[in-house]
């Protein structure tokens, strides 16, 4: 994985690199970015040139014993954490990153790099139930690896993605090491929520923030992959909002059903607060908790993104908005119901949400408690 590979993100690229070839390297980074925005592909991008042997022009070389072996994540000196787990396991099973490496480079070698966490999950074939987590075992699995010399490199790398899955155990024995690291070793840390991981934790890692990919780009990626008409390239690049994922998804069509889906759950969710219809709404509630727990997050974001979208509308700013279709006609109808008292207050009911789903509370509590709440902030403004 090279830095020409990784889309946009162009003055970020720029940064890391003149981070290495100065010697200012952290023992320990934070890429906290969306999949979309390319943050695994481009941390991996960034140990290759840090380990590359004949770096070139702001870039690794790509053919290098070295450079070929972290393109295939294959590296001896080159560690890979991340979220595990598997149906039918028992409680005294250890999970490790290492039995399912396999799978891994499979996935991250058919998208390039760009994959979200619920694709990741659905190649582990999960369920609606089970989530991936890093374990404690994982935590003294890196410790063991730590102890060993390094094999061709300068540096040791653990490459840990998802840092936010890690059970509390396993929080605190990183934190052992991110304090009192060995020579030569570097911890990447590839982050989604990086707010869920332990004040300690971020207060001992440099943060490298990995924006959302300009319209541009996306205009051009969209064009190179078929759509030609200017207008549907403009509507497609301001609707996937700074994410190839869900630009790829808009081009193929493949977002359109998880997407009414969404929609239809949220117009009858506001539909029901609005007319008070409490014992309706914890049937909502209950019709939302049988969905796996990606589903039910992606519900959320969409969710931020709708109630957001008809506050510009009530703010009388609609050329900033990224609706069309049914979309628009019902965020214009709604949002006489969403201003400037209650959007924030909605806003914290879905961020709460969010972060009570992700670290598995039970989601019939959390929905219905979710749902009543959001039924007291629908009103005429």
């Amino acid at each position: 994985m090279q830095f020409k590979d990784i889309i946009g993100q162009e003055e970020l690229k720029r940064h890391l690199v003149h981070a290495v070839d100065t010697g200012r390297i952290s023992h320990a980074q934070l890429f906290s970015g969306s999949a979309g925005a390319g943050s695994l592909a481009l941390a991996v991008a960034y140990v290759q040139y840090l380990c590359c042997t004949h770096r070139l022009d702001g870039d690794s070389c790509g053919e290098c014993p070295s450079c070929r072996q972290i393109s295939q994540l294959a590296h001896p000196d080159l560690h890979m954490v991340f979220p595990v787990n598997r149906q039918g396991k028992k409680s005294t099973d250890v999970m490790l990153s290492d039995q399912f490496m396999g799978q891994f480079r499979e996935l991250f070698t058919e998208t390039g790099g760009y994959f979200s966490p619920h694709e990741w999950y659905a190649r582990l074939d999960l369920g609606k139930t089970l989530k991936g987590v890093i374990s404690a075992g994982e935590a003294d699995e890196i410790i063991r690896k730590l102890s060993f010399k390094s094999f061709e490199s300068e540096y040791k790398v653990i490459l840990m993605w998802l840092p936010e899955t890690m059970i509390e155990v396993a929080e605190n024995k990183l934190l052992k090491i991110l304090e009192e690291p060995w020579e030569h070793t570097l911890f990447v840390l590839v982050s989604e929520q990086s707010d869920l991981l332990l004040p300690t934790i971020l207060s001992r890692t440099q943060e490298v923030g990995v924006p959302r990919i300009t319209p541009e780009v996306l205009q051009r990626y969209a064009a190179e992959h078929g759509v030609r008409d200017a207008e549907q390239n403009r509507v497609l690049s301001r609707l996937a909002a700074g994410d190839i994922l869900r630009l790829k998804q808009l081009i193929k069509g493949e977002d359109d059903t998880e997407r009414q889906e969404n929609f239809e759950l949220f117009c009858r969710l506001m539909r029901l607060s609005y007319n008070d219809r409490h014992l309706e709404l914890i049937t909502w509630a209950e019709d939302v908790a049988r969905l796996t727990r990606e589903q039910q997050r992606s519900f959320l974001r969409n969710a931020l993104r709708l109630l957001r979208e008809s506050f510009m509308l009530h703010s009388g700013i609609p050329q900033v908005g990224y609706l069309w279709g049914e979309e628009l006609k019902f965020c214009t109808n709604f949002a006489p119901f969403v201003g400037a008292r209650n959007i924030e207050p909605l806003s914290d009911e879905i961020e709460r949400a969010m972060s009570q789903i992700t670290q598995n509370g039970n989601p019939t509590i959390v929905f219905t408690h979710f749902a009543l709440a959001v039924s007291k902030m629908i009103k005429h403004l």
